[in-house]
Formats: structure tokens, C-alpha cells, sequence
């Protein structure tokens, strides 16, 4: 399963404001998806280690989108600051 990180249009940016709001402090804990999650991170730094072994790393400015069935240890090595949404 791949994460997809990239840098988002101004179209997103501007989808992304309308969206929830998430924040965690340096930490690390396991994560899986039952939805695809999208999300724009506005601050910080995070990698994110899949059942596979894939290391993934995002920080602010970057477009995330994580897939459905998705299990991972997220590690949050900067305070983040992230809008997402579920579909």
C-alpha cells in the first residue's frame, strides 16, 4: 500500500481550509485506516513506518494521502498541526 506525499495545488489549499483541524505533540503510536484519509500538513515533521517496513516521511506544506486498509506507526517527530478529511 502506498502513501502518497506530494506538494498541493492552490485548489487544495484552499479545499484543505475547510476541514477539521488535528494536533499531537512528539510521539509515536499505531494507526490503521478504514477510510482513505487526505490531509494537508501545516506544521511539523512525522514518518510513518508501514506494515511492510516503508518508511514515509511528510512535513508542513505536504499533501498526504493515506489508502484504506492501511496499518502504520505513526512517529511524530515535530509537533504537527494537520486539516484531513475521510471519504
Amino acid at each position: 500500500m502506498k502513501i502518497e506525499v506530494r506538494k498541493p495545488t492552490q485548489e487544495e489549499v484552499e479545499l484543505a481550509q475547510g476541514w477539521e483541524t488535528w494536533t499531537k505533540e512528539v510521539s509515536e503510536f499505531p494507526w490503521s485506516y478504514d477510510q482513505q484519509e487526505t490531509c494537508l500538513i501545516l506544521k511539523g515533521k512525522v514518518e510513518v513506518t508501514t506494515q511492510d517496513g516503508q518508511k514515509v516521511s511528510f512535513e508542513a506544506g505536504d499533501w498526504v494521502v493515506f489508502p484504506v486498509g492501511l496499518k502504520c506507526v505513526w512517529r511524530i517527530i515535530e509537533p504537527v498541526e494537520k486539516r484531513y478529511q475521510f471519504s
